[in-house]
């Protein structure tokens, strides 16, 4: 069985970051959902789980830090294409999400993210398979 990973987040409306990342075109997987959470399905081994802040306070002694005030963590998933990563960036601004840097390109390497509605920066990354390889 492969390894999957559960990447949870707090947020402070359920219900609109369910509608922002929904436009993104992400699904829920409503066996991992109710009231105070959901479970976003990023790929058949990857999930976040997006938590209202009185839930995700029950897995943590520890302060919820403010994603609109400090960086916690950097969200990064890859993209099949440079064009996939402005598609995703694109749809997220229009939804309502922010830019919080302009993209990233290295040529082999192109990156662009965007903060969702709570904070929280999710960046897609696009590589040259060849220079994956080390045929670049």
């Amino acid at each position: 069985m492969a390894q999957m990973i559960f990447v949870n987040l707090p947020v402070d409306d359920l219900d609109r970051s369910v509608e922002f990342f929904t436009t993104l075109g992400y699904t829920f997987n409503p066996q991992f959902t109710d009231e105070s959470a959901t479970c976003m399905v990023i790929s058949d081994d990857i999930f976040v789980m997006l938590l209202d802040r009185g839930r995700f306070q029950e897995f943590t002694p520890k302060t919820i830090a403010d994603a609109k005030a400090t960086t916690e963590v950097l969200v990064s998933l890859s993209a099949e294409s440079r064009e996939a990563v402005d598609r995703i960036c694109n749809a997220a601004f229009a939804a309502g999400g922010r830019r919080y840097k302009e993209p990233d390109d290295h040529g082999f390497m192109y990156g662009w993210g965007f903060e969702d509605p709570d904070g929280h920066i999710w960046e897609y990354v696009w590589m040259d398979p060849a220079a994956m390889q080390g045929e670049a």
